[in-house]
């Protein structure tokens, strides 16, 4: 009987297919660095934000328009954003990454750069950039929620100060308490400075401490660090083993009723996309490798885009593999135990992913997919038409 049921489980788990309906907001895009989503103009929609290789910029939802918030704040390229409304009102606060010089580990002035954005009355002029203190080779940075109603900017360099080839110093990552005026000093707190080459890091509220916990990728696999009593305090993660691979792209989904799921892009620029599931039914969490073909993958979210009860993991990158392909894919799980999946195709080299994420734009309860593509020059929506 066990054997009779199997097949026609993983049946009913495959059965559906993703449908999605691509459209191309932007066509001139320099590098897409980072696309977020967030109520610019307090309407109540969702807008795309943009980190460009000179200018960030904001997408508003509906038409579409394109609106500078700030160009050429440093000499050289922007590469990080963050959005989100930490104090209530119903538009996001905007903080920007710039001056990329991976190369220069030690000194501030030629690597790394942290603005918080004040926005303009009109929202749709430009906005006033106030530079905050900063690590070199700041690379990424989130909003992080550390209370019922505190936030952090949290930042994080690629490299530690003076670090050569991932060797040397461990990364600084901070978080930043905005004050009331932004132009006042910012309070900051070093959350860790154990990790090297950490690529990029996600928030999820757990339940542990007071907010979020933060999950960082990098060299030493994922660490996960928690806010309580005014501190920052390590998870009880470990670093991985001896020939693992360095994590790129992370992204943690809670599997209804069973346990979690952290999907990935192994190692950093690499060509794996996994997934850890840490179930009731596990004493240990299992890595499934999902896909072997990606080059120099570059993003990576979660979330039930089918409908079906399940999580999927979309992942995109952004040079050509051995097949010539690039673009986005999406992986259904086609059993309830999570360990094995099954690709489809979202975008097939019209999409060099820089960077991707998932909102629902439109108010339709439907996940939609949003790309920024480098070597396609690129902006896209992916709305999701299932039925």
């Amino acid at each position: 009987m066990t054997l009779l049921i199997l097949p026609w489980l993983a049946l009913l788990f495959s059965l559906d297919s993703p449908n999605f309906e691509s459209q191309l907001i932007d066509s001139n895009v320099s590098i897409g660095y980072g696309v977020v989503v967030g109520d610019v103009d307090g309407d109540g929609k969702p807008d795309l934000i943009l980190a460009d290789k000179k200018q960030f910029v904001w997408y508003r939802n509906g038409d579409w328009k394109r609106f500078v918030l700030a160009e050429n704040l440093t000499e050289r390229d922007n590469v990080c954003i963050a959005a989100r409304d930490i104090d209530g009102d119903g538009k996001v606060e905007i903080a920007v990454g710039a001056q990329w010089n991976p190369g220069e580990t030690s000194d501030e002035t030629q690597s790394g750069s942290v603005h918080y954005l004040i926005r303009p009355a009109d929202p749709t002029q430009l906005w006033t950039a106030v530079q905050l203190p900063h690590e070199p080779t700041v690379h990424r940075m989130y909003w992080v929620k550390t209370g019922s109603d505190t936030y952090q900017l949290i930042v994080l360099p690629l490299h530690g100060r003076g670090n050569k080839a991932g060797e040397g110093a461990g990364v600084k990552v901070i978080g930043y308490e905005k004050p009331a005026d932004p132009k006042d000093p910012w309070k900051t707190n070093l959350i860790d400075e154990s990790m090297h080459l950490t690529h990029n890091m996600i928030s999820k509220d757990l339940g542990v401490g007071e907010g979020e916990t933060i999950f960082i990728g990098g060299k030493e696999g994922v660490k996960s660090f928690s806010f309580q009593d005014n501190n920052w305090f390590a998870g009880p993660t470990r670093e991985s083993p001896p020939g693992h691979e360095s994590y790129g792209e992370l992204a943690l989904a809670e599997i209804p009723g069973r346990g979690m799921l952290l999907a990935g892009v192994e190692p950093m620029h690499g060509n794996q996309v996994t997934a850890f599931t840490a179930t009731q039914e596990s004493s240990q969490p299992q890595r499934i490798v999902l896909d072997k073909s990606l080059k120099e993958g570059h993003g990576i979210v979660t979330g039930d885009f089918l409908g079906n009860g399940t999580v999927q993991i979309v992942a995109g990158w952004r040079t050509p593999n051995e097949a010539g392909d690039k673009g986005i894919k999406l992986y259904e799980p086609v059993n309830e135990n999570y360990t094995e999946f099954k690709a489809h195709w979202i975008d097939q080299n019209g999409m060099a992913t820089e960077s991707l994420t998932a909102a629902d734009l439109n108010g339709d309860g439907k996940l939609d997919l949003i790309a920024a593509g480098r070597s396609t020059n690129n902006l896209k929506i992916y709305w999701n038409r299932r039925e």
